[in-house]
This record gives C-alpha cells, structure tokens and sequence, in this order.
C-alpha cells in the first residue's frame, strides 16, 4: 500500500525508508542546510523507483538557479520520465514543471509549481520551489501572495510552519511592507530560529530602512544559527558586508570578503553574484580591491555559462570589467544579443535589462559617462524583470549616481541623491551622497 508523506500527501512508494529520507533531505532543503543532495540519492539508491526522490532532486537543481548543475537535473527528470505511470497526479505535476526548466522555459516551471501548491497547499516542496522562481524571475507580489494562498492550510503546529511564515515575511518585504515583514519573519524565527531565510528577510527590512546598527546587531547576534554548514550563509554575510559598507567600514567589508564571501573560492552562481555586487559597490567609492577581481574573474571565466540567466551574466561582467579583461566583456555582452534573440523569458531579461545594465557599466568603466547614464537612467524603472532583491537591483542606482558624478550631471546627481535620501534618512551612506551632491 502506498505510504502518505509527512503532511498527509498521497505517494507512489511503499518503501518507507526512502521516503524517510525524503523526509529528511526536503527538511535540509528548506533550512539550506547540510548536504540534501546526498541525502536523496540515498533513498534513490535505496528504491530507483522512487518518484519524489527524482523531483526532489530536481529542485533542489532548480532553486540553485545555476545552469553549470543542468546535467544534475536532465538526469532527474529522464529517470522520472520512466516512472510517469506509476505516479500520482501530483508526482507528475511536479515531473512536467522541471520539464519545464530543463528546456529552459523558466515562466512556465514557476507557474507549473505554482499551480501545484493552489491544489495542495500543504505541498511544502512546490512552495519552496515557486517561491524561488518567484525571485529569479522578479515576480515580488508573487513572492507574497504565494505564500499567503497556502498559510490557512497551516498550524502553527507543523514543523515546517517557520519556514512558509519566513517565504512571507520576505515577499512582503520586498513589496514594501516593512514592519508586517519584520513581523513575519521574527514570528518564524520564534518557532525556528534556525531558519536562514527569515533571518534574510528580517536584514532586508533594515537594509531597505537604512537601519545598518541594527542590521550588524541583528546579523552578529543570530551567527551561530544562520552560519555554520549552510548553503546560504555566503549571502547573509553579503548582508552584513553591506551594513558596513554603509558605515565606510571598508576595513570590516574587506575582511567579511576574504574570510567568508571567497573563503570557499564556491564557483556556485549565487555565492559569485554576491562577490561580483560587492567588489563593484567598493569599486564605485575607489577602494582598491587588488587580487579579489582576478580570483573572482578566473572562477567566472571558468564557468562560461552565458546567455542562461541575464541576471548572472551582468554579475560576471562585473568581475570581467573589473579585472580588466575586455575582451571577454565584449564577448559576454554579444552572448547578452544573442540570447536577447531567442525564446523565452531569459530573452526578455537579456533584452530589456540585461544589455543595458552591461552596456552602461561597459560605458562607465571605459569612462564614458554620458552613455552610462543614459543607459542606466531609465532601466531602473524596469529592472525588477530581470529577478533579484531590491537591495541587489541597487546596484544599478549606485553606479548611476557615480557616472552622473563623474560626469558633472549636477542637477541629475542632486536629484538622484534626494530620492535616495528620502527614501532612508537613517542611512550614513545615503546622508554622504546628499552632502558629496550638494558640493558640486
């Protein structure tokens, strides 16, 4: 007879060992921690047979977002071709939207998984997995509105209740909504408090109100939990890196780099983003980053994986330009063409952000700012499309204001500088370009 899973969803399996260490692998999953990859060909290898084990295994592919692991997932969803009929309708569900990734028809996954998690709300695999692609694909209300359809399917009681309340409490930060996003995600922590994500959540909200004290307290304070042996860790120390980037402790960014962002030297796509955004952030203020954009360019380089995602492909360019290696800017910006010709929605992204978010940055390190701002000027009001937070997307409003400056855009710069200051009078960083505006 086939055996439920934890939260009362019908299987194909009747091996009762392997979906245990289903069970355990999907808990990994939604902490980042450990190893849930080894974890699931574990119970593979136990039952081949296995369906949630294969569409497991894809997701966990898929929420990397990273196309140097596709063969990881073309194995997943060729073994799980072979087992379509002994399947439950869910099981299947969940086959055909990493299909759907594999062919690289992105819009379409996320809205397969999506649809599951409408239908089995309590499905904590399909939430996870839309929520991600939510963020890859810049779909914010989504992010929140998600998460907030499946929650009256849930107590307080189930074991995984944090991690759907810290999903929310990001979605709602991102749209906004600071002090219930704060809320959310101290709620999460307060059943979990080894939950990376709402941790995350809870840095945005300070990130986006200016409140970079709080941010470092709030960071330090919680490193034992968020920390050790998880995969998203490199990015909540990307976090703090930026508190103290705001308080022009250059010093302190430096040190978080060198010994936890690059320590692993990962070659991971979202572990090289969040290197790539910060060596340029320190490049935009002069801060001398020596050797970092060589390492950091040899690990781009070595991947050579343009034109899946346009949202990693500026980020390579980053450390491309700043290692001064030209040529392969050049080519990477004709990868961005290309695939800005092609199907699917990576093609939109290349296309409306992508290529000039490179192309302005290309202009701005070649020292022609007067296309860098014109390239850059009008794209902020688009580049959500292309995925990432909005303390990522700030990296394109912080490069503008540096080209204006250097190129003596005076009411440009004042204007710019205003905004940004309204928007987070708290914040040391934003006060400095108001008063390094007024100057001119």
């Amino acid at each position: 007879m086939a055996l439920a899973d934890a939260r009362g969803l019908a299987t194909s399996t009747t091996n009762a060992a392997s979906l245990e260490r289903y069970e355990r692998s999907l808990a990994l999953l939604h902490g980042y921690y450990g190893d849930p990859l080894s974890l699931i060909d574990e119970a593979i290898e136990e039952d081949p047979a296995f369906m949630l084990g294969h569409v497991l295994r894809a997701a966990l592919v898929i929420t990397a977002g990273d196309n140097s692991v596709e063969p990881l997932l073309r194995e997943s969803v060729e073994k799980g071709e072979k087992l379509v009929g002994t399947a439950t309708d869910r099981e299947r569900r969940h086959l055909f939207a990493a299909q759907a990734w594999l062919q690289h028809d992105f819009d379409k996954s996320v809205r397969l998984y999506g649809d599951i998690a409408v239908d089995h709300p309590r499905d904590s695999l399909a939430l996870q997995v839309a929520h991600i692609g939510d963020f890859l694909l810049g779909q914010s209300t989504l992010l929140r509105d998600r998460i907030a359809r499946a929650l009256p399917a849930w107590s307080k009681d189930d074991p995984e209740f944090g991690y759907l309340l810290g999903m929310y409490a990001f979605g709602l930060e991102e749209t906004n909504l600071y002090e219930a996003a704060e809320e959310q995600g101290r709620r999460a922590l307060a059943l979990n408090r080894r939950d990376p994500w709402a941790v995350h959540a809870v840095a945005h909200v300070m990130e986006m109100q200016g409140r970079q004290s709080d941010g470092i307290d709030w960071l330090a304070s919680r490193q034992n939990d968020w920390a050790p042996d998880n995969m998203f860790a490199i990015h909540n120390w990307w976090h703090l890196a930026l508190f103290h980037l705001d308080q022009d402790s250059t010093g302190d960014v430096l040190r978080l780099y060198d010994e936890h962002i690059r320590a692993s030297k990962s070659g991971m796509a979202l572990d090289l983003i969040d290197a790539s955004a910060l060596l340029w952030r320190l490049h935009l203020r002069g801060v001398d980053s020596e050797h970092r954009w060589e390492e950091l360019a040899d690990a781009w380089e070595e991947r050579k994986a343009h034109g899946y995602y346009a949202f990693n492909d500026v980020h390579a360019l980053m450390a491309y330009l700043g290692a001064g290696r030209h040529t392969l800017g050049e080519e990477l910006v004709e990868d961005l063409e290309t695939a800005a010709r092609g199907p699917g929605i990576n093609a939109m992204m290349s296309r409306d952000v992508g290529l000039p978010m490179a192309r302005g940055f290309t202009a701005f390190e070649r020292g022609d700012y007067e296309e860098a701002v014109s390239q850059l000027q009008d794209l902020r009001l688009r580049a959500h499309r292309f995925g990432g937070s909005h303390a990522q997307r700030d990296i394109i409003d912080l490069t503008l204001m540096e080209a204006a400056f250097r190129g003596r855009f005076v009411n440009l710069v004042r204007a710019l500088a205003a905004e940004r200051l309204a928007l987070k009078p708290k914040s040391h960083g934003n006060r400095y370009l108001y008063q390094r505006a007024t100057a001119l």
